[in-house]
């Protein structure tokens, strides 16, 4: 049986999650789960899976879910980061699903990492922004980590093609000459500038295939999303700049693929369903009975494959812009503009989501942040963070 610990157990993907568990009760079970405050659907969570170790990040939350569980035994309620990592690296754990939104991710990968868990990763700004401390450490303790991204997903099925290793696509493949990495355009794909200026939060959450979490939602609409994408893929699949390809697929039925030397192209297809990459993560390598739809292409009858709009949907220029310089200083290096590029968008997004800003001011924002940050190679995870809080108080002094 494989003993699962969900950090993000309340968000999209761990409820995703729990369902693969209930689908497979002799296969798994949940021995720890993290939450941020939605306390109502976090006790049900531990009265129906009844966790040893549970943590809620915000503390006046962590109070109340103490309070609500007083009679129930033999389970532990931390809070805060401290309680975190404790849930990362928990003892009793093989596999820790990262599905929490944002930087907050980076530590906790970092502690299931050293206490030798396997990784399956839905949180890409651990990747995006601390790449080259996670891919060397992962190699130093000798871990897996699976992708949960469907796109990152379907790039990691396509390599299985290839002999050796299972995890050598961290080191990039010879046989490899590029990804194509797919992107339904979201709500506004073929609107311009002038046509998204007033577009309201309502509207931007209107996905027309995936249904997600809000803030990733947003970055779908913005395209911010498959730039943050792109940075993922340069450490995960060992990939240089002019090696990833985005690909606007409308349909969202091929989820990505990969070009190969010799002209193959294999890629993985499915209907839209996150359930589908999170469940190869969570049972690689076996293969499950299907949980999602049936594809069927005789009803979808066409699928289309654009070229990215870069003037339109600036969010998704910048971030090809920022994967460039920061490659520039080197493959294993990596530098404090993605951790800006990333903090900038974090920003904006909760701004628009308030009603505070407007969709355009979203990669406005980005751009103000990128320009005026002086760059800090490799960095250390010290300051990572510090050129995270040093973006926000820039921006909020805007």
């Amino acid at each position: 049986m494989k003993r699962l610990s969900i950090l993000g157990s309340t968000g999209s993907i761990g409820r995703q999650t729990m369902e693969i568990v209930r689908r497979y009760p002799e296969e798994f079970s949940v021995v720890a789960l993290a939450a941020n405050a939605s306390v109502e659907l976090l006790e049900e969570q531990v009265r129906e899976f009844r966790p040893r170790a549970v943590c809620v990040y915000d503390r006046d939350a962590a109070r109340d879910l103490r309070e609500r569980l007083r009679e129930l035994a033999g389970t532990t309620v931390t809070e805060g980061m401290e309680g975190l990592l404790e849930i990362a690296a928990y003892d009793e754990a093989d596999m820790t699903v990262v599905s929490v939104v944002g930087m907050i991710g980076i530590r906790p990968t970092i502690a299931a990492i050293k206490a030798g868990k396997t990784v399956a990763l839905a949180n890409k700004e651990t990747l995006v922004t601390a790449g080259h401390i996670i891919i060397p450490l992962l190699r130093k303790h000798g871990v897996s980590l699976y992708p949960i991204d469907s796109e990152h997903s379907a790039i990691f099925q396509s390599l299985q093609t290839l002999s050796g290793d299972r995890d050598s696509f961290f080191e990039g493949h010879p046989s490899v000459k590029r990804i194509l990495l797919t992107a339904s355009g979201g709500p506004f794909r073929g609107r311009s500038r002038e046509e998204m200026a007033g577009v309201t939060v309502e509207q931007t959450l209107c996905h027309p295939n995936w249904l997600m979490g809000r803030k990733i939602t947003v970055d779908s609409a913005t395209m911010a999303n498959k730039g943050l994408e792109m940075m993922e893929a340069r450490w995960l699949f060992g990939l240089r700049p002019d090696q990833i390809q985005v690909v606007i697929h409308p349909q969202s039925v091929l989820h990505s693929a990969v070009e190969f030397n010799d002209g193959a192209v294999i890629g993985q297809m499915g209907t839209p369903d996150m359930r589908l990459p999170i469940e190869y993560a969570v049972c690689y390598p076996q293969r499950k009975e299907r949980i999602a739809d049936a594809l069927d292409l005789f009803a979808i009858g066409k699928l289309e494959f654009l070229e990215p709009d870069f003037e339109n949907f600036p969010a998704l220029a910048l971030a090809r812009d920022v994967l460039e310089r920061d490659a520039a200083y080197g493959q294993m290096t990596g530098t404090t503009l993605p951790v800006v590029y990333n903090a900038a968008n974090e920003f904006a997004v909760a701004r628009f989501l308030k009603g505070e800003c407007g969709f355009l001011d979203i990669p406005a924002m980005i751009r103000r942040a990128v320009e005026g940050h002086r760059v800090l190679a490799a960095p250390s995870l010290e300051q990572i963070l510090e050129s995270e809080r040093q973006t926000y108080e820039l921006l909020k002094n805007i």
